[in-house]
């Protein structure tokens, strides 16, 4: 099979595309043959050696997938040989195979794409259960979304929308905010241009943000938190700018605010039940037409490290998937 190699932590540039040999599963693992793979912005930090863990090089980086089971392991009774699926691993998915865990694979619905499908699990996974279980948003809240036209931005304001939220979009690009309107943002803030502070205490009249998704860090996350409401949650999902923030603490004391840490991967293996609860409730909606995916661009496999130096640039406004 053909593998994306991370032999170097370095720049997309540095990624090599090999042959391998073939994977098989132990216990309770399936081997799924890849037919694409979403790229989100934690792979464009594996790669350099900047994530919460460094897999051991070299290694072949990669999460979300969508393919057919090629063969299953002891002790998986809910898959088969021929299932077309898709799911997450920790890394491993730029690549012809992957091994996965079984109870991180989930069978595709018929009406979704393989690229649909790769573009997924966890954009929607991880926002689905950063405003459900940890924000515990609730409709008639407003929701302020950082970051807001990339993967998992435009999936918290989807979701945000359809629980029920007022939603306010914030992103660098009139173009961006354009598309998060198509998807449901009932107003918007273009960062780059307006003091995001003053925007938030504008659009709702002083009151301030109830719960605020931020996937970005940097610059904004002080500005934003000052613009939160009484008892405001406010969503650590990541840190897109590049720099980890430090803010004041007492701003959280004067604002009865809680400063709430989503990791998504780390709940999905820490209990499946809930995270296949919140799975099916997405996949739910989706055969209902209520989700989405936006997919910016697909590039073949070999072009993987063009679609990766793409999102460092952030050019990108929702998904990129590489297919194979």
């Amino acid at each position: 099979m053909k593998a994306i190699r991370c032999k170097v932590y370095g720049p997309p540039s540095s990624l090599v595309l090999e042959e391998m040999d073939g994977l098989s599963p132990k216990e309770n693992e399936v081997v799924v043959q890849v037919k694409a793979c979403g790229i989100n912005y934690p792979d464009t930090l594996i790669i350099q050696g900047l994530y919460q863990f460094k897999p051991e090089l070299p290694f072949t980086p990669g999460s979300d997938f969508a393919g057919i089971i090629k063969s299953v392991g002891e002790g998986v009774k809910h898959l088969a040989i021929g299932d077309a699926v898709f799911g997450f691993v920790t890394f491993g998915a730029m690549a012809e195979e992957v091994v996965v865990q079984a109870n991180a694979c989930f069978r595709k619905p018929e009406n979704m794409d393989f690229p649909v499908a790769a573009s997924f699990m966890i954009a929607y996974g991880t926002s689905y259960h950063a405003l459900k279980d940890r924000a515990q948003l609730q409709q008639g809240e407003t929701l302020l979304v950082l970051g807001a036209s990339g993967g998992v931005g435009l999936a918290a304001v989807e979701l945000g929308k359809l629980m029920g939220a007022n939603i306010i979009a914030a992103a660098s690009t009139d173009d961006k905010l354009a598309l998060c309107r198509e998807y449901g943002a009932d107003q918007t803030i273009n960062y780059s241009k307006t003091d995001l502070k003053s925007a938030i205490k504008e659009l709702t009249n002083g009151k301030g943000v109830d719960v605020i998704y931020d996937p970005v860090g940097g610059d904004y996350t002080e500005s934003a938190f000052r613009g939160m409401a009484w008892e405001g949650r406010y969503l650590v999902v990541g840190f897109a700018a590049g720099n980890i923030p430090k803010i004041p603490l007492n701003l959280a004391l004067l604002k009865g605010a809680s400063l709430v840490g989503v990791f998504w991967g780390t709940f999905a293996m820490k209990d499946p039940k809930a995270n296949m609860e919140n799975a099916m409730t997405l996949m739910k909606w989706y055969g209902e037409g209520k989700l989405r995916p936006h997919i910016h661009k697909i590039y073949d496999l070999e072009d993987t490290s063009k679609a990766l130096q793409e999102m460092m640039d952030r050019k990108v406004k929702g998904k990129l998937v590489v297919k194979m």
